[in-house]
């Protein structure tokens, strides 16, 4: 017999691409460009977004023309595959997707994100689109008392359980008649009925019975995708309308750590799962939007220390989920959710869990995966689409926006690539969201506008037991800015060890030069007493040596045990 040519199994992998469909009919007319007409949400709201919206159509489209060129036949969409589950965005994408399954014969399998659905009733959605003179329209589907010019569609609502599942019916959350096998924790009947489970809130007072979305699926002999949905729904204390969108605790901030405690029956479903995989000698990859260990391996509690309430410190899973999923019989794990590249994993009772972060298609850096199973062995290749062509369209219409309404120009309209793009992107990112909402006041009010050498010298922001060293690296600094360098920080978080090439290696190895002074602690008989504002840089400059090492350690780091 024939050696098989190849991998056993080759699929890609998709995490948060968060698709607009930029040619959608979104209730409003659009702005006509040539032969199309653009619904485009505004760069204003980019810029204070982790993500970006427009430019998603585009990232999308490359991301399938690999998987057509390759010929790969199984593509898992780890989550967040819409803007925000608004029902025009839905059916635009499932649209696509059957295109080009219809054409060459590639097989989607999808779960949700906290952005793809909400609770049992769904919610409202608003925009702001683009108009022809750079002024823009607010779009919603709240009816009630919306604002004077605003337009009001229901093509914009999200839904909820199960209906929002429903446009997507067909990419794995129903059984196919091509499946090999398909089970949910429930068993085989695929009805949302059957795939139920109940939900309380704390004092008892609202109670939900709640679809989950899981599901086993064996798309060839011998693969298994085990789809865990880990968008889990609190009920909050108090009185609401019946399934009102503040009647739940948004699922964002949630993931495994709720599931644990919501959704036990997974973790018995799952445990189940391995053993017969393991028995029955099947390939089971496991896949969920969140992830099961902090992708950025922050151990030092950095994130904790500069940002204790920000959005990161809010959703770091618990030691308890890595551990509760190698007593099940896990061994690897891939999430999205974070729009980070990263390996991190967990010990426990002598076993691993590795847990692989994927970073999204429509923040920096941009990227997908492709996976390859041999006997026993798993090579993960990343997929940088950095070099993709800008929108031209697109991007003189952000410019006529920023004119108009006199924006601060950004460098991002002026990008090169799509890479370039998003690194620019960051860098207003720094300047119009993380500086007014997770950075000290007190330390931005101070460095915001500084230079680096300013930093380094300035009595209220230099670090007071290496002066020596910070003037020598001061003289070496003088043309870069403080939010260019917290920029390349936030980039090279991110990136993992997609960061040697994007970022490139002279520009970590300045990082780590700058954060030289402040990092390294002081002597045993230092009696300075450290300025709250620099004790604060030490902290940020120390992780952003954690993060440098970080990345040089997960430079090649593509293969894994089955």
């Amino acid at each position: 017999m024939a050696e098989r040519a190849g991998p056993a199994f080759s699929l890609v992998v998709i995490a948060d691409a968060h698709v607009h469909d930029i040619e959608g009919d979104y209730g409003i007319p659009g702005i006509a460009v040539g032969e199309r007409r653009l619904s485009l949400q505004t760069w204003a709201h980019s810029r204070e977004s982790t993500r970006v919206y427009n430019e998603s159509s585009l990232a999308f489209e490359a991301a399938l023309d690999v998987v057509a060129s390759r010929g790969i036949r199984h593509v898992v969409l780890l989550g967040d595959y819409t803007d925000d589950g608004q029902r025009r965005t839905t059916e635009s994408l499932a649209k696509r997707l059957w295109e080009h399954e219809a054409r060459f014969g590639t097989r989607f399998y999808a779960l949700p994100g906290n952005h793809d659905i909400f609770g049992p009733a769904g919610r409202h959605q608003s925009r702001h689109f683009l108009v022809p003179d750079g002024g823009s329209v607010r779009v919603s589907s709240d009816d009630r008392d919306p604002p004077s010019g605003s337009v009001v569609t229901p093509v914009m609502f999200c839904e909820g359980y199960p209906a929002g599942l429903m446009p997507m019916a067909r990419y794995g959350y129903f059984r196919r008649p091509d499946d090999l096998s398909w089970e949910t924790p429930f068993g085989h009947d695929d009805s949302p009925e059957a795939r139920t489970y109940e939900v309380a809130s704390e004092d008892g007072t609202n109670r939900y019975q709640l679809m989950d979305a899981s599901y086993l699926v064996e798309p060839e002999p011998g693969l298994w995708l085990l789809m865990i949905d880990a968008n889990v729904f609190e009920p909050r204390n108090g009185s609401f309308r019946r399934g009102s969108k503040s009647a739940f605790i948004d699922s964002s901030g949630a993931g495994w750590n709720a599931l644990l405690r919501l959704k036990p029956f997974l973790i018995d479903w799952i445990a189940d799962v391995a053993a017969r995989a393991q028995a029955s000698g099947k390939t089971l990859l496991p896949f969920s939007h969140y992830p099961t260990i902090d992708p950025f391996d922050d151990r030092e509690g950095y994130e904790q220390a500069l940002f204790p309430d920000g959005v990161i410190s809010l959703r770091r899973p618990k030691d308890e989920v890595a551990e509760a999923l190698i007593s099940a019989g896990l061994k690897l794990h891939f999430s999205g959710h974070w729009h980070i590249d990263g390996v991190s994993r967990h010990q426990h009772l002598d076993k691993t869990l590795t847990n692989i972060a994927l970073p999204s298609l429509v923040a920096f850096p941009p990227a997908f995966k492709h996976l390859s199973v041999e006997t026993g062995c798993l090579t993960v290749e990343t997929i940088d689409l950095s070099t993709l062509p800008l929108d031209g369209d697109v991007m003189a219409l952000y410019r006529r926006e920023a004119e108009r309404n006199g924006l601060v120009p950004d460098e991002a309209l002026q990008a090169i690539d799509y890479g370039d793009f998003l690194r620019c992107h960051a860098k207003a990112l720094v300047a119009h969201r993380y500086f007014r909402r997770e950075w000290p006041q007190d330390v931005i009010r101070i460095i915001a506008t500084m230079s680096v050498a300013d930093l380094l010298c300035d009595p209220r922001t230099a670090p007071q037991h290496h002066r020596a060293a910070s003037l020598l690296v001061a003289n070496a600094f003088s043309d870069l800015s403080v939010l260019d360098l917290i920029a390349d920080w936030y980039c090279l978080r991110q990136a993992g060890s997609m960061a040697l090439s994007l970022i490139g290696q002279q520009r970590l190895d300045h990082m780590r030069r700058i954060a030289g002074p402040y990092a390294d602690p002081p002597s045993a008989s230092d009696e300075i007493q450290t300025h709250p504002v620099v004790a604060y840089l030490e902290i940020f400059f120390r992780s952003m040596q954690f993060y440098v090492d970080r990345a040089e350690q997960l430079d090649g780091m593509n293969q894994f045990d089955l």
